[in-house]
């Protein structure tokens, strides 16, 4: 039995965790919670960088950050399903979920500046400037959103986790001027399962 070490709000967490499920793995993946901010949480140890998502294999040995899951868990499902063979393809899956993580990652700066400054330290200029990222980066999606396909890649996978994050610390702020993802994301929300039973409580 793999063991996963995340916690239920965590973005790149639920990404495997739906990832798994897709993938028929879910059976096979234990999830255990993490605290990166406790000294003496094991997660210190699997992880170097303290950092979840952290997967345990059978044999103890680990695998980290969601990307580098992900495409285990392909290679596990016999390869090519949610990370595409064909080059084109591949790198479009890729490139898009490099997108949606470097939103991920700007938008949880924003909370973490939020949660770990108290408000008269926050500094103007930085939270502007990972709230940049995140609006061209939603910008460039509701432009140009992607196809969802009958076994969606690691992109579409990752798109799914941004909407449901912003909705979760940005209170669903990005929907009023994003109608196509509004739409895309109802569309992802029905085709998977996992994506509402992955959902963080509020």
């Amino acid at each position: 039995m793999m063991i996963l070490r995340s916690t239920p709000a965590s973005p790149f967490g639920r990404k495997v965790s739906i990832a798994a499920s897709i993938l028929g793995l879910a059976d096979g993946i234990t999830v255990e919670p993490a605290d990166p901010t406790n000294a003496a949480d094991t997660v210190r140890r699997q992880n170097p960088l303290g950092k979840i998502p952290t997967l345990v294999l059978e044999d103890g040995s680990t695998l980290f950050d969601s990307r580098v899951i992900l495409d285990y868990l392909d290679h596990r499902a016999g390869g090519g399903r949610i990370i595409p063979r064909e080059p084109a393809a591949r790198f479009a899956a890729l490139r898009l979920q490099a997108l949606c993580d470097g939103i991920l990652d700007a938008s949880i700066l924003q909370v973490y500046e939020a949660r770990w400054r108290a408000a008269e330290k926050h500094e103007p200029k930085w939270v502007d400037y990972q709230a940049g990222k995140c609006q061209r980066g939603l910008a460039a999606l509701e432009a140009d959103p992607p196809e969802i396909d009958a076994t969606p890649h690691v992109g579409q996978i990752a798109l799914a986790c941004v909407l449901g994050y912003r909705d979760l610390r940005f209170q669903g702020t990005w929907r009023a001027g994003h109608p196509k993802l509004v739409a895309w994301h109802d569309r992802f929300a029905a085709q998977v399962p996992a994506f509402a039973a992955t959902r963080a409580p509020t």
